[in-house]
């Protein structure tokens, strides 16, 4: 039994939701949210995963960790996108983390990049 075979979704607190709304579906491109009995809304994302936002202001921003991550199949594209959005991506200079102008780091054959949302929630995105 367990949770290995089971669909997993990231739930993300927010301390508002119409300003997540403007970034997550403004910014970020996300569509096709349905509303949910907790005030929240989730979107559909690939390969039948999806991703929640709900209202909690005690707990938004609270983790300062990668909460979740998108894979996909072209970093720097995505990357440019989403800067021509309005996302900000972050910048780091610590040990095996070295992130170039655009915010994109190179660790050995993977890539990734992390942004966060109005909350500071941080989010990655990755090329694997």
């Amino acid at each position: 039994m367990g949770l290995s075979n089971a669909k997993v979704e990231p739930a993300i607190p927010v301390s508002d939701m119409e300003k997540a709304k403007e970034f997550y579906e403004g910014k970020l491109g996300l569509t096709g949210g349905r509303p949910i009995g907790d005030g929240g809304i989730t979107y559909p994302a690939g390969s039948g995963r999806e991703i929640h936002i709900y209202p909690s202001p005690a707990n938004a921003g609270a983790s300062k960790g990668t909460i979740a991550a998108w894979e996909v199949e072209d970093l720097e594209a995505t990357v440019d996108e989403l800067t021509a959005a309005g996302v900000v991506f972050d910048q780091f200079d610590a040990g095996r983390v070295k992130t170039n102008a655009k915010g994109i780091a190179e660790m050995g054959e993977d890539r990734m990049a992390w942004f966060r949302d109005p909350d500071g929630n941080v989010f990655g995105i990755a090329q694997l």
